[in-house]
């Protein structure tokens, strides 16, 4: 019988690349987004070229309060257990946090934080129950470092770095992993959402999400705890361990402030 992966912010990015790359391989795909008819796209797609894989569509804001218990409880009525969950849902937002909307930076941490943890907490006893299971959290390299201008969102993503690689310690001997992928800038609808698709740092070469997706999967299926896409990205953070803090703040200023 196929597993099954649930997947937020499946609608488009790397949780669709996500969608597919578990259909390839023959599991069942729990697609999580706001917007349904990308979802139903999505399924059509995934379903045609896959006759075997069941594509569920699962549409849910999850920046509404509850978001994560209604997620749960649909997949209790539809009798869908979760083998695979890949907390990919997040988004960002530039500017400074003094002008900022504070209502969307709220929502920012219900999404990128919140729901993660409480999705997290509803799924994985049912894996560690069975013995057998896969989490993978999207965080970022942005989470290695405070962020001025987008600080946020860095300090959501510390969160989610942090968090994962604890889990994945206090999982070890369960059968279950948790792996935290950390990309940099990746193309997709993220940069253009946060208002920083004019920044240096998505100027810049950005990685093509079916790539980061593809590295991300693996590693998740290997059950490593880090996986960090990119030889750019893997010396952007060796490069912190040397550098005064005052400069690591300054380059990532300059990073997330349009030219």
């Amino acid at each position: 019988m196929n597993k099954t992966a649930l997947i937020t912010g499946a609608s488009a990015g790397l949780g669709a690349e996500y969608a597919w790359l578990f259909a390839q391989d023959g599991h069942d795909v729990v697609l999580v987004a706001r917007r349904k008819d990308k979802l139903d796209a999505l399924s059509a797609a995934i379903q045609e070229k896959h006759p075997g894989v069941q594509a569920h569509v699962l549409p849910e804001d999850l920046a509404a309060q509850g978001a994560a218990d209604r997620v749960a409880e649909k997949l209790q009525r539809h009798g869908l257990s979760i083998e695979f969950l890949v907390n990919n849902a997040g988004f960002g937002a530039t500017g400074a946090f003094v002008t900022a909307d504070p209502a969307r930076q709220l929502e920012m941490l219900q999404v990128n934080i919140v729901v993660l943890t409480q999705l997290t907490r509803l799924l994985v006893p049912g894996m560690v129950e069975r013995k057998s299971g896969r989490v993978l959290n999207i965080g970022s390299t942005a989470g290695f470092q405070p962020g001025p201008f987008m600080a946020v969102y860095y300090a959501s993503k510390a969160y989610v770095n942090s968090f994962t690689e604890a889990l994945a310690f206090e999982l070890s001997g369960t059968g279950v992993t948790a792996t935290v992928s950390c990309p940099g800038a990746t193309a997709t609808e993220f940069a253009q959402v946060a208002g920083n698709d004019k920044t240096p740092l998505f100027k810049a070469a950005a990685m093509g999400a079916r790539e980061v997706a593809q590295h991300g999967y693996r590693a998740m299926m290997r059950g490593e705890v880090l996986a960090i896409p990119g030889l750019k990205n893997k010396l952007g953070l060796q490069s912190l361990r040397f550098a005064p803090r005052s400069v690591v703040l300054g380059v990532a200023a300059k990073l997330n402030t349009a030219t």
